[in-house]
């Protein structure tokens, strides 16, 4: 799932997760599995059994990376504390630095590893972090990116941030221009470029129920074809 700011894509994938009956995970999510890769699995309380046992896969996941990273003498910063400012970065802060905390070999790096193995392991939503790009060549995955107005949007982030509309309008363009100078700057395209997505749904014509409806109906449509040998 891609979009910008508040253009539902994270709403609808999450509506996709529930009704296919897998796991979602958003830049929020890999920050928590990170910050949880010193602590002993089992030792943290969650409400939610099944959000439990993800986050803890996740977790081992990210410390698996982090153990390969150090016997292959990888950058420092690949470190536990390293990893969460890395997964914390945003498209604004990785576009936009001009002395940038982390290099961009790093990024790329250790998101293309993160991202590749979470789509090699069980079926998955993720949302963001340039998996479009990353599994763009990976058979039997569904990209979708959700599209709105600038102005609908900015509306929904006041609603959702309890801010006006003009400070919401102000974060809304300057995330879009990160957005933007992040794809170009690391991958040299347009991210609204259609031809990057099976699916473009524009959230201001289609409910985020109807456009997660549409999305599972082609998530699934492909995973009943065979892969080409």
């Amino acid at each position: 799932m891609s979009g910008n700011i508040a253009s539902g894509a994270r709403e609808v994938g999450l509506l996709v997760a529930r009704e296919l009956g897998v796991d979602f995970v958003d830049q929020q999510l890999m920050v928590q599995a990170a910050q949880r890769c010193g602590v002993p699995v089992g030792t943290v309380a969650e409400h939610d059994e099944r959000c439990a046992s993800f986050k803890e896969r996740m977790s081992g996941l990210l410390r698996t990376f982090l153990e390969r990273s150090a016997a292959s003498g990888a950058d420092p910063l690949s470190g536990a504390t390293g990893l969460e400012v890395i997964l914390s970065r945003s498209y604004v802060d990785m576009a936009n630095e001009e002395e940038p905390q982390i290099s961009d070999q790093l990024y790329l790096s250790t998101m293309t590893s993160i991202v590749t193995e979470l789509a090699a392991g069980e079926t998955i939503v993720i949302c963001g972090r340039a998996s479009q790009m990353i599994l763009k060549d990976v058979p039997n995955v569904i990209h979708a990116l959700c599209i709105a107005p600038q102005k609908l949007r900015a509306y929904r982030l006041a609603e959702h941030d309890g801010i006006g509309l003009d400070e919401a309008m102000r974060r809304t363009h300057e995330s879009d221009r990160g957005q933007n100078a992040f794809y170009r700057k690391f991958w040299k395209v347009d991210v609204d470029d259609p031809r990057l997505y099976d699916l473009t749904i524009d959230t201001a014509r289609l409910s985020f129920e109807a456009a997660a409806e549409v999305v599972t109906t082609a998530a699934r449509a492909k995973a009943a074809v065979p892969s080409e040998v």
